[in-house]
């Protein structure tokens, strides 16, 4: 399935920025840097999540990071159920009145995670998700890449238990990231490609550069 490279959905003024790659890549710190350059600005920004950036997507983080075993098929549909949920009532609304949306993490996690990653099908798993957001897609996503056995080496002095993913082995984090650089390959005009072993600083003004002008302000 061919993805649209531009925001989609009633009344959608403001600008959208979804971070994705493995675990441990620096999406955290990429997300909290952008937001402080982006505010000194004078610019509205939304830092958000997936799962958990409402109520009820605390619940589901929980329930689908942290909980009991549930089904490839049960997971992914919990991810689609906090995103309808989440650019319902988050998502939607902020760029409605012009803010910067950033989210760390959003469809195309599930596409890498559950359609390649738990190998349930890229195809089906992108139609369930765009069906639960009416379409919306970001202006720009950033993918922090990096080997996944260097991004999970990077967890390893956290005292919080590795999550459902972080113990799903190497093979299915092999096949996310594969999924996610084929993913940016195809839509270059969506997609920011950043090697995210280099400096932090360095990836932070790769990442201004792209946004600046969507945003309109100066890089």
């Amino acid at each position: 399935m061919s993805l649209p490279s531009t925001l989609s959905g009633p009344s959608a003024t403001g600008v959208f920025c979804s971070f994705e790659g493995g675990d441990g890549v620096g999406k955290t710190t990429q997300i909290r840097l952008l937001g402080e350059w982006l505010e000194s600005r004078g610019v509205e920004v939304v830092v958000t999540r997936e799962p958990g950036g409402t109520e009820l997507g605390l619940e589901l983080r929980a329930a689908v990071m942290h909980g009991g075993h549930v089904s490839a098929r049960t997971e992914a549909m919990l991810y689609a159920t906090d995103r309808a949920h989440h650019v319902d009532a988050v998502v939607r609304p902020a760029l409605e009145r012009g803010a910067v949306v950033v989210t760390d993490r959003y469809l195309d996690s599930s596409v890498a995670y559950q359609g390649a990653g738990r190998e349930l099908g890229v195809e089906a798993v992108e139609a369930l998700s765009l069906w639960a957001t009416e379409g919306l897609l970001p202006h720009l996503t950033v993918l922090l890449d990096l080997d996944p056995s260097v991004g999970l080496a990077r967890l390893a002095d956290r005292t919080e238990a590795p999550d459902r993913l972080e113990r799903a082995g190497e093979a299915l984090h092999a096949r996310a990231r594969a999924e996610f650089l084929r993913r940016a390959a195809a839509d270059p005009g969506r997609w920011l490609v950043v090697d995210a072993s280099a400096p932090v600083d360095e990836i932070a003004a790769q990442v201004r550069a792209r946004i600046a002008p969507l945003v309109g302000v100066a890089g």
